[in-house]
């Protein structure tokens, strides 16, 4: 099969990547993610405000990656990984760039992507709305959350949420999550 997750990473050529993880998602290495990119933004003295924006945000990606990732495929090369994700994390001329990605299983994507695309059209302040109001009103998903993810990287970095499905098989798409977090917004 000609598919191959790392093709979609070396196409964003632009920015230094300063952390690139592929494999399970777990306790363990959430934590080891978060302190290692604290660590080499307190090295590069990244500025305060930008750094928190930054640790925020990644915590929000990686509780996605976590509590979100579909079973990988049955033919896929590592099926030692019961949460497979990856995840890179890129310092760019206007600030950082979280790129994550993930298996969809086909029946998943429209839900994903109309969520997304709700997020994408909605104003800063119809984003703090609904942010509110699925605070307010939410309800425990199966897989434990309560949708605010993506409305809370929203609401956080201020911008748009890039994303893309590359189909793996009929049955599955790899799905790439890619986020600005900039000092402006």
């Amino acid at each position: 099969m000609s598919f191959n997750i790392e093709n979609y990473f070396s196409d964003l050529s632009d920015g230094n990547t300063i952390l690139y993880y592929k494999g399970n998602v777990d306790s363990d290495v959430i934590n080891n993610i978060l302190d290692t990119v604290e660590d080499k933004m307190v090295v590069v003295n990244e500025q305060s405000k930008l750094r928190k924006k930054v640790y925020n945000v990644l915590v929000e990606s990686l509780q996605n990656l976590y509590h979100h990732v579909d079973r990988v495929p049955e033919d896929f090369e590592d099926q030692t990984a019961q949460k497979y994700g990856l995840l890179a994390v890129k310092k760019v001329s206007d600030g950082y760039r979280i790129i994550t990605g993930n298996f969809v299983h086909a029946e998943n994507i429209e839900k994903l992507e109309e969520k997304i695309k709700r997020i994408n059209r909605s104003s800063h302040e119809e984003i703090k709305e609904l942010y509110k109001f699925i605070l307010n009103h939410q309800r425990i998903s199966a897989k434990g959350g309560g949708g605010l993810g993506l409305v809370d990287i929203a609401r956080k970095t201020g911008n748009k949420l890039e994303y893309s499905f590359v189909v793996y098989n009929r049955n599955y798409s790899f799905f790439y999550l890619d986020i600005l977090v900039n000092e402006e917004n």
